[in-house]
């Protein structure tokens, strides 16, 4: 059975077209497509899990362009999907038009928070997560550098980064963390090129261990570190089946479980502020049988021991986004 019905939309198109019998959930992934292997792939996934354990459907819905976003919304809410799920921060400022205009609709968007009563905002605390890979980098690392690139320079990566530097140094203090971000634009979440060259340049400066916080752009990230035989860090969803033996790890970001609990909450979705992080189940680092190997017994003592820190509240991971800084760069 297909669990999903896609609604098909070309940039060029004034509106979507769909008749809903009944009140189905819908999903509106960001640009990069639902394939992503990382942000908007781990928001697929939660739907599909979702449909599947229910014997139902779901709406979705691949951006092609910025211009969409608003658009999309509001056909969805006509056509009476409830609730409406989107990932990524750039839906804030549409949601902030739409919500208004149909307040039986619940909406839930990710990464972002918007002020309305019938807006589910859900937050990650990234800057946890990577500080434990950023631990496990630290340990990996035999020549003291490893790198972080990201994708769009927005306050948000900056958190992953902040948050990675913060475990690099507190493994190893003389560690050198050498970063650098994508891009300025959306378009910066697709360029694994870009990822590619970068990463090399991070090799050439003495990296041997890479984290990319890049969406599809860490692809190319990944795959160079491969390449060079050096190791590298996934982000979002477990990318470490994509190189086995190469990926070190890869911070989970669980926005699989953020969407399923929306949809399974459906028209009664809570709404309002929704933080999570390690105490929370939502974010957490991989371990499989694809890198199993590089993890060692020490090494997963280490990170296990202040992931329970983090989720009890002994150690505190500065969040960038608190005052768009970072104590230790």
């Amino acid at each position: 059975m297909t669990f999903t019905r896609t609604l098909m939309l070309a940039a060029t198109a004034v509106g979507l077209s769909a008749v809903i019998a009944s009140a189905e959930p819908a999903v509106i992934f960001d640009l990069g497509g639902k394939f992503d292997k990382s942000f908007n792939e781990s928001a697929f996934t939660g739907a599909q899990r979702w449909a599947e354990e229910n014997n139902a459907t779901f709406r979705e819905f691949e951006l092609q362009s910025d211009a969409q976003r608003e658009q999309a919304l509001r056909r969805f809410a006509e056509a009476g999907a409830n609730p409406i799920v989107m990932a990524g921060f750039m839906f804030a400022t549409p949601l902030g038009e739409v919500a208004a205009d149909y307040p039986d609709t619940k909406f839930a968007i990710i990464d972002m928070v918007v002020d309305a009563p019938n807006v589910r905002s859900v937050v990650f605390n990234e800057h946890e997560g990577s500080y434990l890979v950023g631990m496990m980098a630290a340990k990996a690392s035999n020549s003291g550098t490893v790198g972080f690139i990201g994708g769009m320079d927005i306050p948000l990566i900056r958190k992953f980064a902040c948050g990675y530097v913060q475990g690099v140094k507190a493994v190893n203090a003389n560690a050198t963390v050498v970063q650098n971000m994508t891009g300025t634009t959306p378009a910066a979440w697709n360029d694994p090129v870009k990822g590619s060259e970068l990463t090399k340049a991070q090799i050439a400066q003495g990296a041997d261990v890479v984290y990319a916080a890049a969406g599809g752009t860490g692809v190319g990230v990944l795959q160079t570190a491969a390449d060079e035989n050096i190791l590298s860090i996934g982000v979002d969803a477990n990318q470490n089946y994509l190189h086995p033996g190469k990926v070190l790890t890869s911070m989970l970001k669980r926005v699989d479980n953020a969407v399923y609990e929306a949809f399974s909450q459906g028209e009664n979705l809570q709404t309002g502020f929704n933080v999570m992080g390690i105490k929370e189940g939502g974010i957490g680092y991989a371990l499989d049988e694809h890198n199993a190997s590089l993890v060692s017994a020490e090494m997963k003592a280490a990170v296990d021991a202040a992931a329970d820190q983090i989720s009890s509240g002994a150690l505190s991971v500065h969040d960038y986004m608190s005052d768009n800084s970072c104590p230790v760069e």
